[in-house]
């Protein structure tokens, strides 16, 4: 096997050590928080840069500050709830089980992580010139599912946007 699929396989490890630590319950909510947190700040920014004229005086710094303090409003709130719930996890006695589910969603995210690679450098770089790239073996294995990773973010960013 080449460097780079130890590098994937590491990937993918680490996210599942990850998940099986903090348990399924918390690393969903936190990632459904990250995607509403942006999704708030995103489609309220305009509402609230006005409210920020009276420090910042130009117009794309106010709406920048805007989106970040919405953002991190919203990461906070979310990481309160979210220290709630894994209180709640752990009270009820279903440690083991979220941390096996955890160990599930961490691999498929850092496969995720992965296929989103695989996908995104070719076509910001030219990797697949790369003697590194050629010669990985679970690259491949990868670019079969382009398609559906391709798919699977227009699908998501309508179900966001539209």
């Amino acid at each position: 096997m080449a460097t780079v699929d130890w590098i994937i396989l590491a990937i993918v490890a680490l996210s599942a050590v990850i998940s099986v630590v903090r348990g399924f319950v918390k690393e969903a909510f936190s990632l459904s928080i990250w995607l509403l947190a942006f999704v708030v700040a995103s489609w309220l920014r305009e509402d609230v840069a006005p409210l920020l004229s009276a420090w910042i005086e130009l117009a794309s710094l106010r709406a920048a500050a805007a989106w970040l303090a919405i953002f991190i409003a919203v990461l906070l709130l979310g990481a309160m709830v979210n220290y709630l719930l894994g209180r709640l996890v752990t009270a009820t006695g279903l440690t083991g089980t979220d941390r096996l589910l955890g160990l599930l969603f961490g691999t498929l995210r850092g496969a995720l992580l992965v296929l989103a690679a695989t996908v995104l450098l070719p076509q910001m770089l030219p990797v697949e010139q790369d003697l590194w790239w050629q010669q990985s073996q679970i690259i491949p294995l990868f670019k079969q599912f382009e398609g559906w990773g391709i798919e699977l973010y227009y699908t998501i960013k309508s179900l966001i946007w539209e």
